[in-house]
């Protein structure tokens, strides 16, 4: 894969878990996206999804991983299926591009512990789930994309870890408000505290239009392709503890506690974007609440 692709305007995907639980997807505990892949009911549902992001212009899909990570899975007393699902999550986005083959898969791989909060275990418990997930996505995918992570150190050991893979990474950094993520450290840290050698560009991910705008010019001054996955909730501001509210939740959907916002229509999500390209994104996706509607929007900005 060249480099460079990012250099260039690209569209990617939208929020998969909630666009699969709007078109009717009964959640699995709390594995929200994966439920798709853990009932084959919704295998097609899945596919149909990915394809419908793909028809409104999405060049790039991610894999439907963000929740078969084992910590996840785990609490739903599921960790048996861990090689199933993510090998299925592959194998759905792979007929994908039978259909379309001029569109990449990133392989997801998300926070290996809790969402929105930086992962305090050892070095080694989390380069070895990293290094499983990233092992079994290996074989389906173009790209590696780690998905809304929250601290420099998750990052270079997720580099670290799909180092033998051969493969370029896309950086997804979250921040949940403010100028910082959520270990406290800065964007630019990513990118100066480690030696990259395939990076492809890097993202604020699941991320409001309003605080991506607050920190896009430090992104623009790291001089490498950037840009955004955006969502529609309320908040990402995990206090009180959000993992541990997720996990009592009974809906098994983020948004219960989280909130959606009724403002960002397709057209003034268009809006956000458009001033976004103009100081300099390239990357233009979306995140959770960001249905194929919007991604169509953006597509208009190739």
């Amino acid at each position: 894969m060249n480099l460079d692709f990012f250099k260039q305007t690209r569209i990617l995907d939208g929020g998969m878990g909630q666009e699969l639980l709007s078109r009717g997807m009964i959640p699995y505990g709390t594995l929200w996206s994966a439920s798709a892949l853990i009932q084959e009911k919704y295998h097609k549902l899945l596919l149909d999804t990915h394809l419908d992001f793909i028809k409104s212009g999405a060049e790039v899909i991610v894999t439907t991983t963000f929740t078969t990570r084992k910590t996840r899975l785990k609490d739903n007393g599921v960790e048996d299926k861990f090689e199933y699902l993510n090998r299925k999550a592959g194998e759905i986005a792979c007929k994908a591009k039978k259909i379309y083959p001029n569109i990449l898969i990133a392989g997801g791989l998300p926070p290996q512990y809790s969402t929105y909060e930086a992962d305090t275990r050892s070095d080694k418990e989390i380069a070895d789930d990293f290094s499983e997930q990233a092992n079994l996505l290996d074989p389906y995918i173009d790209f590696f994309y780690f998905d809304v992570l929250s601290s420099v150190r998750e990052f270079q050991i997720a580099i670290d870890s799909i180092r033998s893979f051969n493969k370029p990474y896309l950086i997804g950094a979250h921040i949940s408000e403010g100028i910082h993520l959520p270990s406290g450290e800065k964007i630019s840290e990513i990118v100066t505290k480690i030696n990259h050698e395939k990076l492809l560009g890097i993202m604020l991910s699941c991320i409001s239009p309003e605080n991506y705008e607050l920190n896009q010019n430090e992104l623009k001054n790291l001089k490498i392709p950037f840009g955004f996955k955006l969502n529609a909730f309320i908040r990402t501001n995990p206090k009180p503890n959000y993992t541990g509210a997720y996990k009592k939740s009974k809906s098994g959907n983020p948004n219960e506690f989280l909130g959606v916002r009724d403002d960002l229509t397709p057209n003034k999500m268009l809006e956000f974007a458009k001033k976004f390209k103009k100081n300099g994104a390239t990357i233009l996706g979306g995140c959770c609440e960001i249905g194929p509607a919007h991604i169509k929007e953006f597509a208009k900005l190739k």
